[in-house]
């Protein structure tokens, strides 16, 4: 062991608490090695993990085709800079377009990243297209990252007065009110941003009629439609990708989270009419990096050929029926969702308390809302790590709520 390691879970607490910057509140429990659905912390107390890093461990904690891709490209290539091609991210590419109904990637490393992308190529569009619009309309309560424009995009209303003055040019409509949506589009108006299930805002769902309205408004005025799919791409909702429920293509849309199974990665995908950057217009020190790369065609590769798509949207309708069997017992509503990306309404606002008495029990479990609880297991859950969960879940619930 390295002399200036830490050696007991209070050393490390307390140094985290002296050098890491303050931004959330973390419980006292420092995670130390993980593996399939679970993680074990420093004290060897074991966790059957239904949050997955907010449906990014999509292949499960520390999964062998991960580590595999990323030795046997940390010995052939680790970075050439961003104004090379590389093979690995050629070969993505290539697997992203041909299972999908876009035809162009750029690649980033976090979802905000991919958005921000997304943001400026629709603004780009209005400048070229439509007499300098600028204008994006996005949803009350949707969630579009943590950066200043992607913040501004995002609909949280606990986020309207933070970091004033914020990125102009976004406009908040509720979700599945068309009229409101329709009244907000102007001549200023460049894009139409939404995610098919708001994940933060309490996996709240877009309605079919309303995409297929949305998608019949932007192409009558030639505007863009985007689809952001950071927490629903790649299997999480039974399909590849979530707006194939609907049958409704955007013209583009922004991946993260579960596309690296846990290592930072993200995309944005355009169809080819909106291939419009000029050279310097977007970038990144590590867009294509080989590592990530190597890593997301793994990723993908695994899912499709281990069929996982099917697996989440099989296993999501059993989590469904075992929270039906709970819901009478507990007053449990509003069970909802795709696949594996789920939630249920608690009959109080004790969220935050079953989060805790979940965690001291040994299950990770998430509350977005107040009474929201949301599970976003790993693709690779299986039925007897389900029942695990509703055992866990129902003693909590008891302890709880009574």
């Amino acid at each position: 062991m390295n002399k200036n390691s830490l050696s007991d879970t209070r050393e490390l607490l307390a140094e985290a608490k002296r050098s890491i910057l303050f931004t959330t509140v973390r419980p006292e429990v420092v995670m130390e090695k993980g593996e399939g659905l679970y993680l074990w912390d420093t004290d060897g107390e074991k966790y059957l993990d239904f949050v997955g890093g907010w449906a990014v461990t999509s292949l499960g904690h520390s999964p062998a085709v991960i580590a595999k891709a990323l030795a046997r490209q940390s010995k052939v290539l680790v970075n050439a800079s961003p104004s090379f091609l590389n093979i690995p991210m050629i070969e993505y590419a290539r697997l992203l377009v041909n299972h999908s109904c876009f035809d162009r990637v750029f690649f980033a490393s976090s979802g905000a990243e991919a958005n921000e992308g997304a943001i400026k190529l629709a603004r780009k569009y209005g400048s070229l297209y439509r007499d300098g619009a600028f204008e994006i309309i996005t949803t009350v309560n949707s969630f579009h990252g943590r950066t200043l424009a992607t913040m501004s995009a995002t609909g949280k209303k606990k986020w309207k007065n933070l970091f004033e003055p914020k990125v102009p040019g976004f406009i908040h409509v509720p979700l599945n009110d068309f009229a409101a949506l329709k009244a907000a589009v102007n001549s200023r108006t460049c894009a139409v941003m939404l995610e098919p299930i708001q994940g933060e805002g309490g996996v709240l769902e877009v309605d079919p009629g309303y995409i297929r309205q949305l998608r019949q408004l932007c192409d009558e005025q030639g505007i863009l439609l985007i689809f952001d799919e950071v927490q629903t791409g790649l299997a999480r909702t039974g399909k590849l990708f979530a707006y194939q429920h609907y049958g409704v293509e955007p013209d583009v849309m922004t991946l993260a989270k579960g596309i690296g199974g846990g290592f930072p990665l993200a995309a944005l995908l355009v169809k080819e009419r909106f291939n419009i950057f000029e050279a310097g217009d977007q970038g990144g020190t590590y867009s294509g990096q080989p590592l990530a790369m190597a890593v997301g065609l793994a990723v993908m590769q695994e899912v499709l050929e281990k069929n996982l798509v099917d697996n989440a949207a099989m296993q999501g309708e059993y989590i469904q029926k075992k929270l039906r069997e709970l819901a009478a017992r507990f007053q449990l509503t509003n069970i909802r969702g795709k696949g594996l990306l789920l939630a249920f309404d608690l009959p109080t606002e004790q969220g935050a308390e079953v989060v805790a008495a979940c965690l001291r029990q040994g299950l990770l479990v998430n509350s977005p809302q107040p009474a929201t609880i949301r599970l976003m297991p790993a693709l690779i859950v299986n039925t007897a790590e389900i029942d695990w969960m509703t055992e866990i879940l129902a003693n909590v619930l008891q302890e709880v709520l009574g």
